[in-house]
């Protein structure tokens, strides 16, 4: 096993590669516009100048919360560049989800639109104490004053701020840090997960041997960007195979079947669902799709059907499932040739360089066929949680296992079913949502007492969240009103499609939520 913070590249050093290789080959294309390797490697140095420019040194957090788009792998290649660390916020975040995020990452910079989804996020931050922002920088949509415009910055950086740049590149390791991605936990606050360069970069270059990702390649990204997926799986690995990036800010299903076939789309990973939507658009016969080469999925369970339906209908030559989580990157996937049960009801086998172990309570390792917690060890598991040594230490051991979770059950073949989660995590549409951060957002609701939150089947989305309320003492509560009040003050996949309003929660002697009463009563 090598050491995990060996590798000496950096991300931005990594980048100047892929230019001199591929700096004549489309980049990205977005908006009518089709820019080149060289064109964007050009754009991110005078992004990481102005970056300079407005006052980010080496190892200050710069946020980015936004719809995909050019600017953003502008934006996040720029940072990488200025030898500033990223920190992405979930575009479906409320304006006190986000604040947490910029306030406890001590941002000093934050990229950002002013209009996405009939939303301004600078409203949403309104009044939020955020004492080390002291940089905001709009990519689209109307500037603010005290706000900088992107096309300002790429023109703020001068001869002297671009020579700093390219020193700064010139010293960045391996070692340094790269990004934290805020990844919720059972306490119901978010975590961020500190990765360094070397750990980033093998993530993405694991994923392009896993894929067959090339150069030539034309990938439609619809995960995305602020997920590790999207970043690291998508913009990353795309830069390191010198692969053209189709950036989409959200998903609309004839927009991807014209983008596919009027850009020979080659590469299109998502949730089960877009799958679905897919297969199931009654137009779908009249879109050339044959350039479809590589499906990636997962992050659900996923019918055999559904699987058995993308071989047979669709044109992809390989369709891979796979089990990634934020503090490990991709740590096991199926292959070329694994039947399509294989691929629905398994995670398929741990990626090179990852170790795997399925352990009882007692950390005991268990054999095929019985469940446990997984443990993991790899080249891209995580450094630390941002200023949490305590969760840091429950979940990397003294040996640099990392604690997942999950329980999950492996088979006499070597594939990894996961069967459950301990932490309760639920899947709404391929986000991960957790009932323990769900439960305290909801405590803020001035008429909740108590609240327990679990998942529940959904058609459309795999699972939705199912909330357990108990009123105020004197206080009436509505479980539509509730609804409704989730939908305004939490993201969308977080807040509950049901409501049951309680006289008290089911507890066993310790005083915990005893959850399968919960799930029981849900039917």
């Amino acid at each position: 096993m090598s050491d995990p913070s060996s590798g000496s590249q950096s991300i931005a050093v990594r980048v100047e590669q892929t230019i001199s290789d591929h700096g004549d080959r489309v980049a990205v294309v977005s908006g009518g516009e089709r820019i080149t390797y060289a064109e964007l490697g050009e754009r991110a140095h005078r992004f990481a100048a102005g970056l300079v420019a407005a006052g980010i040194g080496v190892g200050d957090r710069v946020a980015i919360w936004a719809p995909n788009s050019a600017e953003w792998v502008v934006s996040v290649l720029g940072l990488f560049r200025a030898g500033a660390v990223l920190v992405p916020v979930n575009t479906r975040f409320k304006g006190a989800e986000a604040a947490d995020i910029l306030g406890r990452s001590h941002a000093r910079a934050l990229v950002t639109v002013t209009d996405f989804l009939d939303a301004n996020p600078l409203d949403l931050l309104a009044g939020a104490d955020l004492p080390d922002l002291a940089t905001t920088i709009v990519l689209a949509g109307p500037v603010p004053e005290g706000a900088l415009a992107y096309d300002a910055v790429l023109a703020a950086g001068s001869t002297d701020d671009r020579s700093e740049v390219g020193r700064r590149v010139a010293a960045l390791t391996g070692d340094d840090p790269s990004d934290i991605l805020f990844t919720s936990g059972t306490t119901g606050k978010p975590k961020g997960v500190v990765q360094t360069q070397a750990r980033t970069l093998l993530v993405a270059s694991d994923w392009t041997v896993m894929t067959g990702l090339a150069a030539g390649d034309r990938y439609l990204m619809v995960n995305p960007y602020f997920h590790m997926f999207g970043l690291k799986a998508g913009i990353l690995a795309s830069v390191l195979a010198g692969a053209t990036m189709y950036p989409e800010p959200v998903f609309d299903v004839d927009r991807v079947l014209r983008t596919v076939a009027e850009e020979q789309i080659t590469v299109l990973p998502g949730a089960p669902t877009i799958y679905q939507s897919i297969l199931d658009h009654p137009e779908r016969d009249s879109y050339d799709l044959s350039s479809l080469r590589i499906a990636v999925t997962g992050a659900a369970d996923i019918p055999v059907s559904l699987i058995e339906r993308i071989f047979a209908e669709l044109p992809f030559e390989l369709v891979v499932t796979g089990y990634g989580l934020t503090e490990g990157g991709t740590a096991a996937g199926t292959r070329l040739g694994d039947d399509p049960e294989t691929i629905a009801t398994t995670v398929g086998r741990p990626r090179p360089g990852f170790e795997l172990r399925i352990v009882d309570g007692d950390g005991n390792d268990l054999t095929a066929g019985e469940a446990g917690e997984v443990w993991l060890r790899g080249g891209s598991v995580m450094s630390h949680y941002l200023d949490d040594p305590e969760a840091t230490a429950e979940a990397l051991d003294a040996d640099g296992w990392l604690r997942t979770g999950d329980l999950g059950v492996v088979d006499d073949a070597g594939n990894l079913r996961i069967v459950g989660r301990s932490k309760d995590m639920f899947i709404v549409g391929g986000f991960n949502a957790y009932p323990a951060e769900i439960e305290n957002l909801l405590l803020g609701h001035p008429d909740i007492a108590e609240a327990a939150v679990i998942g529940i089947p959904d058609e459309r989305l795999g699972e939705v969240g199912m909330a357990f309320v108990v009123p105020r003492q004197g206080a009436h509560v509505d479980d539509n009103e509730v609804v409704a009040w989730a939908r305004d003050n939490m993201a969308n996949y977080k807040a509950p499609r049901r409501v049951e309003v309680v006289e008290s929660l089911p507890r066993n002697a310790t005083g915990k939520v005893v959850k399968d009463d919960l799930r029981s009563r849900a039917g």
